[in-house]
């Protein structure tokens, strides 16, 4: 059965929040997903750490059998091969398309976060302070001093910058492209999530994939 573009309007549902957005995206003017017909799709992380690899890699492929992870059809024992060779690898084990994901960059950004004053409910002693008349000053202050003033801070955030493409192997062409941002990656199952979910949300603008329903 043909679902590819199935299981890719599925992905949108991983994750509820996101800490990741597109950038910028381009698609083949002449082809969408759904004219491919994708069975079998490999995904290729590209990144020096295999532990990462293999870990972006079994993320994505475990949202449906439709996705295989390419350490196991390109590892150590075949990288040295020519690129026709590698293709033939791929046209032998009948796969029809590749989605690859790498990191382009990496940002770091520094914004100032304002602090807080709460000096503006010195209007409200007669209402919500009311309770504290007869009380000292040094009980008032004891007990409200330290949320008086919160100081303002600058806070560095660290972007990453992530491309994902799709391939066709039938046509041997890039059909879709797109770069994402992401920051406060934490967990790198989540972000993979953020990032696909990213990618449909945007396919699905460009015309890759049909609306939302």
């Amino acid at each position: 059965m043909k679902k590819f573009f199935i299981v890719l309007s599925c992905i949108s549902l991983f994750s509820c929040g996101s800490n990741t957005s597109i950038v910028n995206s381009w698609r083949d003017p002449d082809t969408t997903i759904a004219k491919e017909h994708f069975e079998k799709v490999l995904v290729v992380a590209l990144v020096k750490d295999e532990a990462t690899r293999r870990t972006t890699e079994n993320r994505i492929a475990s949202s449906d059998p439709i996705f295989k992870s390419s350490y196991a059809y390109l590892n150590g024992t075949n990288l040295n091969l020519t690129q026709e060779q590698k293709l033939k690898i791929l046209n032998d084990e009948n796969f029809d398309g590749v989605v690859t994901m790498r990191l382009v960059s990496t940002e770091k950004e520094t914004n100032y976060v304002p602090g807080t004053n709460t000096s503006l409910y010195y209007g409200g002693m007669g209402g919500m302070y009311g309770g504290m008349y007869g009380y000292g000053f040094g009980n008032w202050y004891g007990m409200y001093s330290p949320n008086f003033y919160d100081p303002g801070y600058y806070r560095e955030t660290t972007y990453y910058m992530v491309e994902t493409n799709i391939f066709s192997l039938k046509q041997n062409k890039l059909i879709w492209t797109g770069t994402t941002k992401s920051s406060y990656v934490t967990d790198l199952g989540q972000t993979v999530d953020e990032i696909m979910r990213s990618v449909v949300e945007q396919m699905r603008k460009d015309g890759s994939l049909a609306p939302k329903k």
